[in-house]
């Protein structure tokens, strides 16, 4: 599950996905989930496809075991 590759592009418009709650791996530098968020971090589940809400519980069920505490970051 690479960054990269998690959030599609129709699913991150400047207009509404200003920031992306990361969740980065404790163990393999390049791993990362990230889904968009607004500025306090707050994820619409309703707006996220099937895959990516399914993605975005599993690595929050996860936090401490395999992903560190997310951080809110600026979507480029």
């Amino acid at each position: 599950m690479n960054s990269q590759s998690l959030i599609p592009l129709t699913a991150c418009y400047t207009a509404t996905c200003s920031h992306l709650l990361r969740f980065m791996s404790l163990y393999d530098r390049g791993r990362s989930v990230s889904v968009p968020c607004d500025e306090t971090g707050n994820v619409d589940l309703n707006s996220l496809t099937e895959g990516l809400r399914n993605t975005y519980l599993g690595a929050r069920a996860m936090v401490g075991r395999e992903y560190s505490c997310p951080t809110v970051q600026i979507a480029h």
